[in-house]
């Protein structure tokens, strides 16, 4: 069984947690998109783990990570995650992780050029995470971007570096922001390069013979529906194809591979980051921030939080192929007396149920909410999904009838064992 995990909303819904859970059955876990502007945080017997680029699946032994074609690598960011995960325990070697030779290298000075374009747009900021993804991401699109197999060239890379330092140091000094050194760039990439190298390969034929040969394929999507580039809510979204589809491009493998799609939502809808959110609500947003919670696994932000929205679900449920749902967080709204759910948004008059694409619209979107009744109490013990009071499944049950996908999963907490399968 080969299984795509997509996020269904502005990202952060879980994705990690629930990779970790499936990844028991899986032989080989797959991203295929997006750099460490992506955080997974996952919990598992006791321990917190936070990846950025490094799979879930590194966390198990005896399971084949690959990072795909379709992810930008920083190469000493990627260093760092692995000397940090090896602290905390984990074995990660070329046995074990493999990085395709195809994908694109973000460079230091993306890093930079990425806070002066944020910079550059004031009000209008996306709200990035300033990691360089975008201007990585540009490059490629470009055409004048690095991949690391072109880093086993040393001299042809070298003099595309000095290119593109001197190309971006009059951009950073208008913004007065840090110029680079070209041989610094140069001794940070190299330095970074042979302690990955070992790793690197060509990863396509490697999935293939893993997909020919049955074994199970697991692949693990970054931030969420609402930040594709294509589908999400423009021109707030990343600079990647983040829907199911991406994981195929981003992997090498073919849509024939795939056999199922488990879209991850939250119990209610959070973002980081500009951009629209109809159902923001202060009051559960400060509800769940003095619990401890929806606080960025990458930047530390506080995420906006805000209710259920299916009118975005519908959307990405429709765009993604989901065939389960796996909702997280259930046990955030365990206080509550009275739930809302947005099931539609007026616009000009007009109830709207599926998302606009007219970046105006978004200013006069109104939700228009349905009420169900809270289960006030805890669920955070429950270890089984008929253990979850009526209310609760009652809730979850209206809402894969508005998103037209079953619940397959249920989440009470933030740990490996309070996952709960619904069948």
């Amino acid at each position: 069984m080969n299984t795509i995990i997509t996020g269904l909303q502005w990202g952060d819904e879980g994705k990690g947690k629930i990779v970790d859970y499936l990844t028991e059955s899986a032989d080989v876990v797959i991203r295929g998109q997006g750099g460490n502007n992506a955080g997974h945080t996952v919990i598992a017997n006791g321990v917190k783990y936070v990846l950025h680029l490094l799979p879930s699946g590194i966390l198990w032994p005896g399971k084949l990570n690959v990072i795909g074609n379709g992810v930008v690598v920083d190469p000493a960011g990627l260093v760092d995650e692995i000397t940090r995960i090896e602290s905390q325990g984990v074995a990660v070697t070329p046995e074990n992780l493999l990085i395709s030779d195809r994908a694109h290298v973000v460079l230091p000075l993306h890093k930079e050029l990425d806070a002066a374009r944020e910079a550059a747009l004031g009000d209008r900021r996306i709200g990035t995470t300033k990691r360089g993804i975008g201007p990585a991401y540009a490059d490629k699109i470009n055409r004048c971007g690095l991949r690391l197999a072109d880093l086993t060239d040393r001299a042809f890379c070298e003099a595309q570096i000095r290119r593109r330092v001197n190309e971006a140091n009059p951009l950073l000094a208008r913004h007065q922001l840090a110029q680079f050194d070209a041989d610094e760039v140069i001794a940070s990439v190299f330095t970074a390069f042979e302690r990955l190298r070992p790793h690197v390969c060509n990863t396509i034929p490697v999935v293939h013979d893993a997909w020919k040969t049955g074994r199970n394929l697991l692949f693990e999507g970054a931030q969420g529906t609402l930040l594709d580039i294509d589908f999400g809510t423009y021109p707030f979204v990343t600079s990647s194809n983040t829907t199911a589809g991406g994981s195929c491009t981003g992997s090498g493998l073919p849509p024939t591979a795939i056999d199922s799609v488990i879209g991850v939502c939250k119990a209610y809808t959070t973002r980081v980051g500009s951009g629209p959110f109809p159902t923001g609500d202060e009051g559960l947003s400060d509800y769940l921030h003095g619990l401890g919670r929806e606080f960025g696994a990458t930047t530390g932000r506080p995420r906006g939080c805000g209710w259920l929205d299916t009118v975005l679900l519908r959307f990405a449920c429709m765009v993604n192929g989901v065939t389960g749902l796996a909702v997280t967080n259930v046990d955030g709204l365990d206080a509550y007396d009275t739930l809302r759910i947005c099931t539609g948004y007026e616009i000009d008059g007009i109830v709207h149920t599926l998302p606009p694409a007219d970046r105006t619209a978004w200013d006069r979107a109104k939700p228009v909410y349905e009420e169900l009744p809270g289960w006030n109490c805890d669920t955070t013990g429950c270890t089984a999904y008929p253990q979850l009071p009526d209310a609760a499944k009652l809730y979850l049950t209206r809402l894969g009838e508005l998103c037209g996908a079953p619940i397959a999963f249920v989440g009470v907490g933030p740990d490996r064992a309070q996952t709960l399968p619904v069948a």
